[in-house]
């Protein structure tokens, strides 16, 4: 049986004969001049037969060369083929990573899911608070909190969020709260990252000496203990959208405060599972339309809230998107969601 030459000696013959030259075969296969031709004598000798002959400057393929490097093409087109096949079944077989945080997965996006078109198909919850590189981590998509752009990554915007104040109703029957002045005579819940005086502040007020009270850097524990009555809480509309529809959380008092961060879902372009991260993306856009419908912003842009900087989770310069992170609040630490 004969012995077949190197792939990569016949990868060489391929280029030259299409180019008519070494060098410019060398160029296309990153090689040397010197390697295309060692490549061309090794194979002169193994075949028994001459492949190419100088005409000035030029390098020309004899007929035997010519049709043994369009057999050549074929090959390598039907190897390509292969691949590609291989990289779609992969990317419409396994599942679409999605990264976000835990209280954005568990208080908006799960309340939706039994909604997400088939075109997604399978969607895991990478739910996390560290940066995602869409490289090294098989992240495919991430839902983001901040002002952007990101670098490296295509990004929309979905909606930007409000903060009010709620209560359980249990604990707004034992400590009513109709006007401002009553959130100072009432036990507090406090959040790390947005504190009560964003409120006072949005509305133009000055604020009060306020109770002390149990402080979280968690959303989603913050309005848990809000749920079981434990204080007042200033929280983000999404969070507790369900809670207010349901009846578990009441808004006391009128109005919101709105934060100029905006929640963007981002994305790599060059992915090989495209079609769905479209598909994600679209979904997501009609999702949070109908949310903001229902939920009309009647907010105020409170001065002490910004959407730029270096928040916890959300892309520094240079850096690749992951989760949502909290936007930068002027004069106020950072802290996770």
């Amino acid at each position: 049986m004969t012995r077949l030459p190197p792939f990569i000696a016949m990868r060489a013959l391929e280029a030259a004969a299409r180019h008519r030259s070494y060098s410019r075969a060398a160029a296309e296969l990153n090689v040397t001049h010197g390697a295309v031709s060692q490549q061309i004598r090794r194979l002169e000798e193994e075949l028994g037969a001459r492949l190419f002959t100088r005409d000035g400057n030029a390098m020309e393929p004899t007929e035997a060369a010519l049709k043994l490097a369009a057999q050549v093409a074929q090959a390598i087109d039907l190897m390509r083929s292969g691949v590609e096949t291989l990289v779609r079944g992969a990317a419409t077989e396994s599942p679409l990573v999605l990264s976000t945080v835990h209280a954005f997965a568990g208080r908006w996006l799960t309340h939706r899911m039994s909604r997400m078109p088939a075109e997604v198909g399978q969607l895991e919850l990478n739910v996390d608070q560290k940066l995602s590189n869409f490289v090294t981590d098989g992240v495919d998509a991430a839902i983001r909190h901040g002002k952007g752009p990101w670098p490296g990554v295509e990004s929309v915007h979905l909606f930007t969020e409000s903060f009010f104040v709620v209560g359980s109703p249990e604990f707004l029957d034992r400590h009513p709260v109709r006007s401002m002045e009553d959130i100072a005579k009432v036990p507090l819940l406090h959040h790390t990252g947005y504190p009560w005086n964003l409120w006072f502040e949005g509305h133009g007020l000055r604020t009060p000496r306020l109770p002390r009270g149990a402080r979280f850097d968690d959303s989603a524990v913050l309005t848990d203990a809000c749920l079981q009555g434990l204080g007042l809480a200033l929280v983000r509309e999404w969070l507790v959208e369900q809670d207010i529809r349901a009846g578990r959380l009441l808004k006391p008092l009128p109005g919101s405060i709105k934060a100029e961060a905006e929640y963007c879902f981002v994305w790599r372009a060059d992915s090989a599972k495209l079609p769905r991260i479209m598909a994600l993306r679209d979904w997501l856009l009609e999702e949070a339309r109908v949310a903001m419908t229902r939920c009309p912003d009647e907010g105020l842009v409170a001065d002490g809230v910004s959407g730029g900087g270096a928040a916890a989770g959300v892309r520094r310069q240079g850096q690749a998107a992951g989760p949502a992170g909290l936007g930068r609040l002027q004069g106020v630490r950072q802290q996770r969601p």
